[in-house]
């Protein structure tokens, strides 16, 4: 893939036009307020499976958005003297929260896990267990066009509201240090985690990011026609009176409008050849943080980013700063 987006040193000091709704804060304390009047009732149910004889591993459930139930995984190191570190976990676009097996690293590296399976996804490259229970209007194939028609009922304001209250659980569970805890993600599961340390502040200690979704989705659709992108491109063919409605709702849920309000320590990746989350709709969000940052560039790259690098780039991360 050749580069296609903007050069480096433009890159770098990329800010889109505002595209912040007056009420942005409003919106986001009246979802989380609403999600806050169901109980949480984390259950963690520990996995006898003497495949994870190094590792303790519970399947949880715990009440999201309107009270529904969220799967996951709990995974921490089998020897534990004290509190542990935890990182919360989103996934990409698609997956769901998969087998334990696929989420040890951090457990080898000391740290604790809470791995949230994304409501409605998993027939993509990793099964998943939660159901999405909220119906919608007319949608593209896939999930970035579900209930497109208010911010209301836009299905990224339920799984950002799931995201908020799985740091939530993490915290909450007495093997975890809950000043230590920190949100983390790749391409959908990155976009999720900046939206989630922006609405949990102070809670989230660091950031990790790689590759993010859901960011600068303006510019996203007018310079690439990848999936999932493209979905929103498909939709916009159809209903081609809906196009300034329908920014105005995906306005809520940009990273780039989260990003000033981010507090934790950030890490990001970028592969700047990437084509599914275009270099500078990610750029445009990591400009915007005020917080601490750290950025890793991956210039030959695609999507995949740094791949196992960057894995051993968060882990560094990770147990320098939480």
């Amino acid at each position: 893939m050749p580069f296609l987006d903007m050069p480096l040193h433009e890159l770098r000091k990329y800010t889109p036009a505002p595209s912040e709704p007056d009420d942005f804060d409003d919106f986001w304390q009246r979802t989380l307020a609403e999600t806050a009047a169901h109980p949480l009732e984390p259950h963690f149910e520990l996995v006898h499976d003497p495949v994870y004889r190094l590792v303790n591993v519970y399947d949880v459930t715990f009440g999201g958005y309107g009270g529904q139930p969220i799967k996951g995984w709990f995974i921490e190191p089998a020897a534990r003297a004290e509190r542990l570190p935890c990182l919360v976990s989103y996934i990409g676009y698609g997956g769901g929260r998969s087998l334990p097996v696929d989420h040890l690293a951090p457990a080898v590296a000391g740290l604790a896990q809470l791995v949230m399976d994304t409501r409605g996804q998993g027939c993509g490259f990793a099964p998943g267990d939660t159901p999405d229970p909220a119906g919608g209007g007319p949608q593209v194939a896939g999930f970035i066009t579900r209930g497109i028609e208010s911010p209301a009922t836009y299905y990224y304001r339920r799984v950002f509201a799931d995201a908020v209250r799985a740091v939530e659980v993490a915290a909450s569970h007495p093997h975890v240090d809950p000043a230590r805890v920190a949100v983390s993600g790749g391409s959908q599961g990155g976009g999720i985690a900046l939206a989630a340390a922006a609405l949990v502040g102070q809670r989230a200690k660091l950031l990790m990011a790689d590759v993010p979704f859901l960011c600068n989705y303006r510019r996203a659709v007018a310079i690439t026609d990848t999936q999932p992108y493209a979905e929103i491109t498909a939709y916009l063919k159809c209903h081609r009176q809906r196009a300034e409605g329908l920014f105005a709702t995906l306005a809520y849920f940009d990273g780039v409008n989260f990003a000033p309000r981010i507090t934790a320590r950030c890490l990001f990746s970028v592969g700047l050849m990437d084509m599914v989350c275009p270099p500078s709709t990610i750029f445009a969000a990591y400009n915007s943080i005020t917080a601490e940052k750290e950025l890793r560039i991956y210039e030959y790259n695609e999507h995949e980013g740094g791949g196992p690098f960057q894995h051993v780039e968060r882990l560094r991360f990770a147990a320098e700063h939480l």
